[in-house]
């Protein structure tokens, strides 16, 4: 694995904030030319550092909303390779957003997004369960989002207080 440089790091933070800074802004805040900027995300990108550029949509908001499960899955690792052939599996599947290997109770961590309720179990039921290293599943889904990716996605409160006055 490669260490990155100050200058990199420093361009990861700042996008990870706001992807749609561009070079001169970053260079601004950073005290650099725009040039070494775009040079700094070019090789993160060719590094494959930075994969994808992202926006975080608050899905309350819209008519269209989907549901979200996350899955526990127990397995049994496949011999030679381990977690890596049956987590390839699960990934493979149109409706999974994202696979993590977890320690503790459970192996992998599977987020699923379907249209309704029935989608999302008729994947769980016939998809992934059904999959020869799964020893068991659960399902817990998500029932509202209040923070994704460091975005608060509730609307701040009003204050109602009373104003005192001397």
């Amino acid at each position: 694995m490669k260490q990155l440089s100050e200058l990199k790091l420093k361009v990861l933070d700042l996008l990870k904030e706001d992807a749609r800074r561009d070079a001169n802004l970053l260079a601004t805040l950073l005290g650099v030319t725009p040039e070494e900027v775009a040079e700094a995300i070019a090789e993160l990108e060719q590094d494959h550092v930075i994969v994808k550029y992202a926006t975080v949509i608050n899905s309350s908001k819209l008519d269209d909303e989907k549901v979200t499960a996350l899955i526990e899955v127990q397995i049994t690792p496949e011999r030679g390779r381990g977690f890596e052939a049956i987590a390839e599996r699960v990934y493979l599947f149109p409706q999974v957003k994202s696979v993590y290997l977890m320690s503790g109770a459970y192996d992998l961590l599977v987020e699923v997004e379907g249209r309704n309720l029935k989608e999302v179990a008729s994947f769980v039921s016939d998809k992934l369960s059904t999959l020869e290293s799964v020893l068991s599943t659960k399902t817990h889904f998500i029932l509202k989002k209040y923070k994704q990716d460091g975005v608060i996605f509730e609307d701040p409160e009003e204050d109602r207080r009373l104003m005192i006055s001397p």
